[in-house]
């Protein structure tokens, strides 16, 4: 009774030596006998010579080079591009979901496996990447809405002739006051990898930051979610604000008029003519900014369409995640230095505020 030869996998250096052997010897049978291989691979592999000379060395499998379902594939690799072209998440899971639903009419013995789905994704250049932001649904007439926005701006620049230390952008973005990243060095093969926190992820604040087309920084505006002015003594060069959501309205935009544009080289006494650029959030479009804005501080006012601040607004596409990364970078250095305090309960407290708010104001 013969037995059942065990499959083995060799790479593609041990395969080049079997040819080369072969080649020297003209035997195929002696060639398989030499290796303890079958006639039919030395057979197979001397066809196959300079495509095993353009392999790496340690290579074994050849699957993934050519789909047993090209069309199949290339109707899927678009559904992909489509989705995230639109910004949305596919994950691998959902491929070899719709992989299933495309290629089974073909083939009903298709698995649509892990390893199916990988060799995919290496044939079509894909791979799991994390999210660097989260973008808004972006309007179906973006050119048009983009180039009306530009038409407008231009047209103001040159009937009001702004210099460029008079063009300003303000945008709101929210903070925490825990800032953990996803990701740490750790050792390697550790099942599980541990993020210490205060516990504070999800309580957050509102910084209000502001820039000049010139380059220049305005003092920053952090917004706490409370009802009454803390006592606390703050750095200067940053502006308090308390809400009892932690967010902007518009008695908030009327105080950063106040407190940070109306002192900004320039304004003041000055009060040159200027340009102020920000997103159509609510608080901006009140009557009482908008008077304000005109009357009060001489500025002209480019409300960015909505949906677009994701690419129109300097500080949403420039400033705001190196600001995030910064604090986040020093919110890491106190909690490594030993910097939270303890309750009574032995939990950690969160940052103080004074202490956040030098964080915002050293970014």
């Amino acid at each position: 009774m013969s037995t059942k030869r065990k499959r083995c996998a060799y790479d593609a250096g041990f395969k080049l030596k079997v040819v080369q052997f072969a080649l020297d010897c003209g035997n195929n049978r002696k060639t398989a006998s030499q290796f303890g291989i079958g006639e039919k691979l030395v057979r197979d592999w001397k066809k196959m010579t300079d495509e095993l000379r353009a392999m790496p060395r340690t290579k074994k499998a050849r699957r993934g080079d050519k789909p047993s379902f090209p069309n199949e594939e290339e109707d899927l690799n678009a559904w992909i591009l489509g989705l995230r072209n639109d910004g949305y998440i596919v994950t691998r899971g959902a491929i070899r979901v719709k992989a299933k639903e495309l290629i089974t009419g073909t083939d009903e013995n298709f698995k649509a496996s892990a390893g199916w789905c990988n060799r995919f994704m290496r044939r079509n250049k894909l791979t799991l990447r994390q999210k660097t932001r989260i973008a808004q649904k972006l309007p179906a007439d973006l050119d048009d809405k983009i180039t009306s926005f530009q038409r407008y701006v231009i047209r103001l620049r040159k009937e009001k002739n702004y210099p460029l230390s008079q063009i300003g952008n303000m945008d709101e973005t929210p903070m925490y006051f825990d800032l953990p990243g996803n990701r740490t060095v750790d050792s390697l093969g550790s099942r599980t990898v541990t993020v210490r926190t205060t516990g504070h992820e999800k309580t957050h604040f509102t910084a209000v930051l502001a820039c000049m087309a010139d380059g220049t920084k305005l003092p920053p505006m952090v917004i706490f979610k409370r009802k009454t002015m803390p006592k606390d003594r703050f750095p200067p060069g940053v502006i308090v604000h308390v809400h009892p959501k932690g967010w902007m309205d518009e008695a908030g935009v009327l105080l950063w008029l106040q407190k940070v544009w109306a002192r900004r080289p320039g304004g003041g006494l000055q009060n040159q003519q200027s340009l102020l650029v920000w997103d159509m959030f609510r608080a901006h479009l009140a009557d009482r900014v908008k008077q304000r804005t005109k009357n009060g501080y001489n500025t002209d006012v480019a409300v960015i369409p909505g949906g677009l601040t994701s690419i129109l607004q300097p500080l949403d596409v420039c400033l705001n995640y190196p600001v995030k990364c910064k604090v986040r970078e020093q919110w890491n250095t106190w909690m490594a230095s030993g910097g939270p305090e303890r309750t009574a309960g032995g939990n950690f407290k969160r940052p103080s505020l004074p202490l956040v708010t030098g964080w915002v104001k050293s970014a």
